[in-house]
């Protein structure tokens, strides 16, 4: 696992290239997906395609072998690395060639290919700008599209300058560009092997996709006579109509170009002529088309995947990167701390999982915050953070816990694996929160002394610097029982699912939730009912997730049963009745669950919009806030209703568009990774102390956000409902 220095030192001298290059990324994608009409029936049709693929993989690949053959070329079946390279070897070697040149191929790294011909006495030249210059530079990719991302111009030439002869320094990006064009030029020109990866192949025709930004992977196929394409089993699709939603999706999800430069269809062998550079008499016309094609397919654990039904879903991945892009902390930290031996970002877990183990995804696993985020930006709908939480959960069973003579039997979770203690802490939260409230206000005073803040940062990796949740001695769901409603003839009925945070430390938001509600003639009530899951989720910890998740389900039903909707303020607790219960319960008992539960702000619209007078509520007057969204909220389409709420209320809304607040609940609270919570929050504090910014309220939607802006700001932060509740008691 990265720990908090070597993430310290990655921010300190690729964070700000990586940062600015996915962001820029991530612009061009929102610009280029806008103008599409039809964004999410490409998407739903790209991943029918690859679910249908996967699912008749063994087929495609029978056919794609037939399809090869007739076309004059060799399929090969890799079990795995060794298999590989053994197999391109044999045939690098029986063609007597001293130099192979390759364009980009995510694959090939992961066979490592080079090292394998290298050894061979082969030289192997990388003829992607980007790949070149890390192979100058001897370094690995920190990114799956743009290998070279973390480094800046600047840097890009002060290695030319001191790694080549040069008569004059190179400076600007022309002068940079330049230079290796001439250098990889004369080097294709005398290769005799050309080596590819492929985006797509297409069982029917054998026809490639080859996806590239610079037109170099056409270079080193028509440059030289023998081409090897290596791919892994996963990338065969049925027909090259299947390719149309790709070619669509796959710029503008990575680059967030309409189209990538460049995109070759090769059904190779190709019939170009042989290029003989050596000779400047006879016309290409009279040259004949003497080629050789190998296409090298690799399992390496794919196969296996395929049967697997958590990480089934990885093999959907078309390696465009908005995973990596839309990740705030990739855009702090970038793949050389959120990647394995091959693969980087959000996906990289899932890949790295079934190819090179547990061990290898457990190194930068836990940067995932689960936000959601990339799920929304993934061209075929993968649930990565699901992969994530899984092989967390794996990963949890694969270590002897430190503790675990301490701990087994006293703490409630439902694992027969060994999470570290650590993630038992967060994982049993809602007892922290029980314990905490039942002898508050002590436990806040106790919690908080210097002896305990520095054992808790020793033990349990609970960083000093952020400030403690504190407890109320009275829960939320204690206050409701003690009080009597005045709605006498409703309009409709609710049941507020009181989360950890409201119930337990943020009560007055519960309050004013109820507050709010029945001054617009809602019959409440407050029952008492389990945490969501959602902190033992967070830590991998699967079957305690499901255990809470059927108390909650329990506890919820009868109330929907008899006609209330479920009323939830937690944003990341309503994105788990949406999505996650879908893999922790019953379809039925999911689908109504998530089918009766709504955000509170949008169930206010709701009424709104269904006759209920905004006069009832508390007017603003004017008055001036700003507001961020939690990430789950935006990605169930909810951050549009508090917006349209607040300013039917009169209040002047300033939305932050910092999609991310960097806190993500337990994440921020670990020594560990303080240091990029606070990096990534550094935008959202930046934007909310500008000038437009610094005089207005502070309201959020999610506890995570709150706690963030609380300890970055100097103004205390509100959820929004309590703007509406006012002063009402």
């Amino acid at each position: 696992m990265s720990d908090a220095e070597e993430l310290r030192h990655l921010m300190a001298t690729e964070g700000d290239a990586i940062s600015l290059n996915t962001k820029g990324f991530n612009r061009g994608r929102y610009d280029s997906v806008s103008r599409l009409d039809d964004y999410d029936e490409l998407k739903d049709k790209a991943r029918a395609i690859k679910e249908d693929a996967i699912e008749r993989l063994p087929e495609l690949i029978d056919q794609l072998e037939e399809t090869i053959a007739e076309n004059g070329g060799t399929l090969y079946i890799a079990d795995d690395e060794d298999d590989a390279n053994e197999y391109i070897r044999e045939v690098v070697a029986d063609r007597e060639a001293e130099r192979v040149v390759k364009s980009k191929s995510m694959t090939s790294e992961e066979i490592e290919v080079n090292e394998a011909l290298e050894a061979d006495g082969v030289e192997v030249v990388e003829t992607d700008l980007g790949e070149w210059v890390l192979q100058v530079a001897d370094e690995a990719p920190s990114h799956i599209v743009a290998p070279a991302i973390h480094k800046s111009r600047d840097a890009i030439a002060e290695l030319f300058n001191e790694r080549f002869d040069l008569d004059e320094p190179l400076e600007t990006a022309e002068e940079l560009t330049q230079f290796a064009r001439e250098q990889l030029g004369e080097l294709i020109e005398d290769a005799q092997v050309g080596m590819t990866g492929a985006n797509f192949v297409t069982a029917d025709t054998g026809t490639m996709a080859l996806v590239t930004s610079e037109g170099n992977a056409r270079k080193t196929v028509a440059a030289t006579d023998t081409q090897i394409a290596v791919a892994g089993v996963e990338k065969v699709v049925p027909t090259v109509e299947d390719m149309q939603p790709f070619v669509e999706l796959i710029g503008r999800s990575g680059t967030g170009q309409d189209i990538t430069a460049y995109l070759s269809l090769l059904t190779p062998p190709v019939g170009t002529p042989n290029v003989d550079f050596g000779d400047d008499e006879t016309p290409l016309s009279e040259l004949d088309a003497d080629r050789d094609f190998h296409l090298v397919l690799i399992d390496n654990g794919r196969m296996a995947m395929r049967e697997d039904d958590d990480l089934r879903e990885t093999l959907y991945c078309i390696r465009c990167s908005a995973c990596s892009n839309s990740c705030a902390n990739f855009q702090q930290v970038g793949g050389h701390a959120f990647g394995g031996e091959t693969y980087s970002g959000g996906i990289a877990t899932g890949w790295e999982a079934g190819i090179e183990g547990l061990d290898t995804a457990a190194e930068f696993n836990d940067l995932c915050t689960g936000c959601s985020r990339c799920v929304d930006a993934c061209p075929v709908k993968i649930d990565i953070p699901w992969i994530n939480t899984v092989v967390r959960d794996r990963i949890n069973g694969e270590k002897e816990g430190q503790f675990d003579f301490l701990v087994d039997g006293l703490t409630p979770d439902e694992e027969d694996t060994s999470p570290s203690l650590q993630k038992r802490f967060f994982g049993n939260f809602e007892t922290v929160a029980k314990v905490g409230s039942a002898l508050a206000p002590a436990s806040n005073w106790l919690a908080n002394t210097t002896v305990s803040r520095q054992a808790m940062q020793r033990v349990l990796g609970v960083d000093a610097r952020r400030e403690l949740p504190k407890f109320t001695r009275e829960t939320l769901v204690e206050w409701f029982a003690d009080r009597e409603t005045a709605v006498r003839n409703p309009d409709r009925r609710a049941v507020l699912y009181p989360d950890l945070y409201t119930n337990h430390v943020q009560v007055e938001r519960g309050k004013a939730a109820v507050r709010v509600l029945e001054a617009l003639n809602i019959d409440v009530v407050v029952p008492k009912v389990a945490s969501s899951g959602r902190a033992p989720l967070s830590q991998g910890m699967v079957s305690t997730a499901r255990d809470h998740a059927e108390r909650v389900s329990a506890a919820l039903l009868p109330h929907i049963e008899d006609g209330r909707d479920v009323v939830v303020i937690e944003p990341s607790d309503l994105a788990m009745f949406h999505r996650e219960y879908k893999r922790l319960l019953d379809q039925s008992t999911h689908e109504s669950l998530a089918g009766n539960s709504y955000e509170v702000m949008e169930y206010v619209y709701g009424l709104l919009e269904n006759g209920a007078s905004v006069d009832i509520l508390t007017p603003a007057m004017g008055e001036r806030v700003a507001y961020h969204s939690h990430c789950q909220q935006r990605t169930l389409g909810l951050e549009g209703h508090t917006t349209a709420v607040l300013e039917r209320c009169g209040y002047d809304v300033l939305t932050s568009d910092v999609e991310c607040c960097g806190m993500a609940g337990s994440f921020g609270y670990k020594s560990d990774y303080y240091d990029v919570s606070v990096a990534v929050g550094n935008d959202l504090r930046d934007q909310f102390t500008d000038a437009d910014a610094s005089d207005r309220t502070v309201v959020a939607s999610g506890t995570s956000c709150l706690e963030q802006l609380d300890d970055l700001l100097e103004r205390p932060t509100r959820h929004p409902i309590q703007l509406l509740a006012g002063d009402r008691r």
